[in-house]
């Protein structure tokens, strides 16, 4: 009788691992990239949200919320002045949305960076002033994502 053991060779195992390695090593920066143009989009969509009850305070008080009031205002009312006299009940907002990073927006009025009535940004994943990829900060005035035009 003759015993055969059955399994895989060191250099089947090895020539698996590199394949592997060669998969992963296409397809991880292409999911990544993805994972950020995902953030940026939902930083959009955030904006998007806001401009809108933003508009809908100023309808209501005919001015928008200070920088002191920022943009709480759109759910608790301000007790910061000027108080606004046509707060709507409930408010304008259920809760203010975080960016991507878990940090919240932050909101200029006047505007400092932009011809309008007021600046919402986004820091970007590390959070600080500039930076580049998905540390750029994001901005409402800014046409594409992270790019100042």
């Amino acid at each position: 009788m003759i015993k055969t053991q059955s399994g895989f060779s060191l250099i089947e195992i090895m020539v698996v691992l590199v394949i592997i390695g060669l998969l992963v090593s296409v397809v991880a920066p292409n999911v990544l990239d993805q994972a950020d143009d995902a953030r940026v989009q939902k930083v959009k969509a955030d904006f998007s949200a806001i401009d809108t009850s933003l508009s809908l305070y100023r309808l209501n008080n005919f001015t928008y919320p200070t920088s002191d009031q920022g943009l709480e205002a759109l759910v608790e009312k301000p007790t910061v002045d000027p108080i606004p006299n046509n707060w709507k009940k409930g408010g304008y907002l259920k809760a203010l949305p975080l960016d991507p990073w878990g940090r919240p927006y932050l909101y200029l009025s006047p505007a400092e960076f932009s011809d309008d009535d007021y600046d919402l940004y986004s820091l970007g994943a590390d959070g600080v002033t500039g930076g580049e990829g998905q540390n750029a900060d994001i901005g409402s005035w800014m046409k594409n994502g992270g790019d100042n035009e």
